[in-house]
């Protein structure tokens, strides 16, 4: 019956669309899987797959991809965060950055974006079809979690990490069968992940933040130890055929929320399965937000929006809000003190 307290591992379940339901500290997590064509000599589609869209708007899935806010390069224009961080991670694609601090990049194919964007912060983020002999096809997660009452306000801080030294190990279960997993924030294994930005809820060890990203062999299994009764844990299963939790068997394309308290064995089906682990301990704090602003209160939310639509044009450094680099740019990031950092060779 509706409403009935399950008993065993899984709490809850949900399917999942494209934008993915968290709980405290998490925020909310978006997964956007676009076939693009090949780029034409701007990094856009052609224009025969994109004429009759809402571009500026466009999420309807037409040709196998979508434009989003983007009206030449899919992608997000210039936009505001306030109060909170974002975690970026294509899998698949490259992704072109510029934001209000004058820092701008080209990251992509595992590469991690981490922003924590505790006051004002203004980026761009667009998805150019960068190659123009093959499909552009993409594969980006996005992750924001909250920050406490302390921290917002602070300045806004950017951190990249390049694939190359981004934690993946491989495992194998008692059954001999493999997995995978790359380590976002916390650790697994006893191997911890790259630090976050010092302000991030994730950097202390107490609050057990986790994002991890598990590739499973079919049939393999994983095991969750416990970490608290007060831990929130979410199973986001985003591509296979079936996964058993507890001794039930569930589809995919669904998310687990599951008990922070006790040992889950997740045991993949029949076909290689790709999950999305998140986790911590709730912030607890009582917050509002709307939009892109979470604070403290009503009013200083409002009041947010209020300088956001009087500032944003003002603060923003450069000549266009949908910026994206040239054709052939490969991945970097220049920070506005004129730092550049490029992967590891």
């Amino acid at each position: 019956m509706f409403g009935r307290k399950r008993t065993g591992p899984v709490i809850k379940t949900q399917f999942l669309r494209l934008h993915w339901d968290t709980e405290d500290p998490f925020v909310f997590a978006s997964h956007h899987a676009d076939d693009y064509p090949k780029g034409n000599a701007q990094q856009a589609p052609p224009l025969s797959e994109i004429g009759g869209r809402n571009l500026g708007r466009d999420y309807s899935k037409v040709f196998g991809f979508r434009m989003y806010h983007g009206k030449v390069v899919p992608g997000f224009p210039m936009h505001a965060h306030w109060g909170y961080e974002t975690v970026t991670i294509p899998e698949k694609g490259f992704i072109d950055h510029f934001d209000s601090l004058g820092n701008q990049g080209r990251y992509g194919f595992g590469d991690i974006q981490w922003v924590s964007a505790g006051s004002m912060y203004l980026h761009d983020e667009m998805y150019p079809l960068a190659y123009d002999d093959r499909p552009n096809p993409n594969d980006i997660t996005q992750i924001m979690i909250n920050l406490p009452l302390k921290d917002k306000g602070s300045d806004p801080a950017v951190n990249m990490m390049w694939s190359e030294d981004v934690p993946l190990i491989g495992g194998i279960d008692r059954n001999g069968r493999n997995y995978s997993v790359k380590i976002i924030a916390g650790s697994f294994g006893g191997t911890d992940a790259l630090p976050p930005n010092e302000v991030s809820w994730a950097a202390d060890k107490e609050h057990h933040v986790r994002i991890l990203l598990i590739r499973m062999s079919s049939h393999s299994e994983i095991l969750f130890p416990k970490v608290s009764s007060s831990l929130g844990r979410n199973l986001y299963f985003i591509e296979g055929s079936t996964v058993c939790i507890g001794g039930r068997e569930y589809e995919t394309s669904q998310r687990f929320k599951l008990n922070g308290n006790e040992d889950v064995t997740v045991v993949n089906g029949d076909l290689d399965g790709t999950y999305w682990l998140l986790e911590g301990e709730p912030i607890g704090e009582r917050m509002s937000s709307f939009g892109p602003v979470i604070l403290d209160s009503d009013k200083s939310v409002r009041d947010a929006m209020n300088h956001v639509r009087k500032e944003e044009f003002n603060k923003w450094p450069w000549d266009l809000i949908d910026k994206f680099h040239p054709k052939g740019t490969n991945r970097f990031i220049r920070f506005s003190d004129g730092r550049e950092e490029i992967p590891p060779l």
